[in-house]
């Protein structure tokens, strides 16, 4: 049974059938078939919309089936066997393989085909999908633009379109590749754009490629997910090796520790190994064979531990994770949320520990500002905590108490 798309991890269903949201038959018997009855919220408020041809902005948590509320509209109102009609865009090759797979389950009972374009492995075997004529096309902008500059294929005639992650895919990184691959869709087209964050100035920029969008927002208060338990642990810069060994040996499920930087992925396994930690790592300077099998092996317990950069984790779908760790915080805030996002799947409960130093004060700040609420402090035995420092007035002096 595929369990990556449709209500995922166990999220929250609604008590509505999925022949109820006006979905055909076929399409239904596929989503029933894959052991599913009831829709999510984000799906039953969606695909209703989505079937009267208007655009969408959707916003829910991660684990919440967001690819189902874009996934099954598309498969019921894309023609068959006339040419690319959908074009689904992900920022990584691996949530790109995970809507596929999904997509795949329709080719049984509708005959729905799909090509998948993504970047780090070799462009014949995707000719060869261009060339049996998909009708929807899954792809990472840079990789699609690589074969539109080719001629392999033509997004002339698509008239669904889907932004996946939205609020990445339209960062600065991204943002040049999607104009230009844009500028070759169809203005008259139906769009849909889904995240589990929106920055305003990110909204503001979405609303240039959609005509009179919907939003339907279904994220809970204090936008991340719930079920989540935070804390952050202060420590002096020297201490954060140490402490977060002391927290992998204390907290012994599955864990996917966030760090920044690549190189520091590479640096952080190198730290953790010779202590027996079972470890891999995951970022994009990894081949795609490499990325899979550190996924597959994190899901099959060989090892408990996934080291990964934030790009990279935008693909990572594992139900089993219990326990976040934040080494270094995220550059952007929303990226906290994206990061807690992969615990707590639906309405499972999960752990979010973030290591700190006096540095990240402005930015514990601003996710507790995100988070609605202050971020416990916690300790390790044996390490000696940060003490925080806040400014007060006397008179007209500026000084700085302790916390006790």
């Amino acid at each position: 049974m595929y369990t990556g798309g449709i209500s995922q991890s166990g999220a929250i269903s609604t008590d509505q059938s999925f022949r109820d949201l006006g979905l055909d038959p076929a399409v239904v018997r596929t989503v029933e078939r894959e052991g599913f009855e009831h829709p999510t919220q984000i799906q039953a408020l969606t695909i209703p919309l989505a079937l009267e041809g208007k655009d969408v902005i959707g916003l829910a948590q991660t684990g919440s089936g967001k690819t189902a509320a874009f996934v099954l509209p598309m498969a019921e109102l894309i023609p068959l066997e006339q040419g690319v009609r959908g074009l689904i865009l992900c920022p990584t090759r691996e949530i790109a393989l995970q809507t596929k797979a999904f997509l795949d389950l329709f080719y049984q009972d509708i005959g729905l085909l799909t090509a998948c374009l993504i970047g780090g492995v070799k462009m014949g075997p995707q000719i060869s999908q261009l060339r049996r004529g998909p009708d929807i096309i899954v792809a990472t902008p840079g990789r699609l633009f690589d074969h539109m500059e080719r001629r392999n294929v033509s997004v002339s005639e698509v008239n669904f379109l889907v932004l996946d992650e939205a609020d990445h895919m339209l960062d600065l990184g991204f943002l040049p590749q999607i104009r230009r691959i844009l500028a070759s869709v169809p203005k008259e087209r139906q769009t849909f754009m889904f995240s589990a964050t929106m920055p305003g100035p990110v909204e503001r920029l979405a609303q240039q490629f959609m005509m009179d969008p919907e939003r339907v927002d279904v994220l809970p208060d204090g936008r991340a997910a719930e079920g989540l338990h935070h804390r952050i642990f202060m420590v002096d810069p020297e201490q954060k090796v140490e402490a977060l060994k002391k927290l992998l040996r204390e907290e012994t499920g599955s864990t996917l520790i966030f760090i920044r930087r690549k190189i520091d992925a590479e640096w952080a396994c190198k730290q953790l190994e010779p202590d027996g930690f079972k470890v891999e790592r995951i970022h994009s300077n990894l081949s795609q064979s490499q990325r899979v099998a550190a996924l597959q092996g994190l899901r099959k317990g060989s090892h408990r531990i996934l080291v990964a950069t934030d790009i990279a984790a935008r693909g990572i779908d594992i139900p089993a994770i219990e326990h976040i760790i934040n080494f270094t915080l995220p550059e952007r805030v929303e990226d906290y949320i994206h990061r807690a996002g992969r615990t707590a799947r639906g309405d499972a409960s999960g752990l979010v520990s973030s290591i700190c130093t006096w540095q990240d004060g402005e930015k514990i700040r601003e996710i507790e500002k995100i988070l609605g609420k202050e971020v416990p402090r916690a300790k390790l035995e044996g390490i000696e905590p940060y003490v925080e420092r806040k400014k007060t007035i006397r008179g007209r002096r500026r000084v700085r108490r302790r916390l006790l």
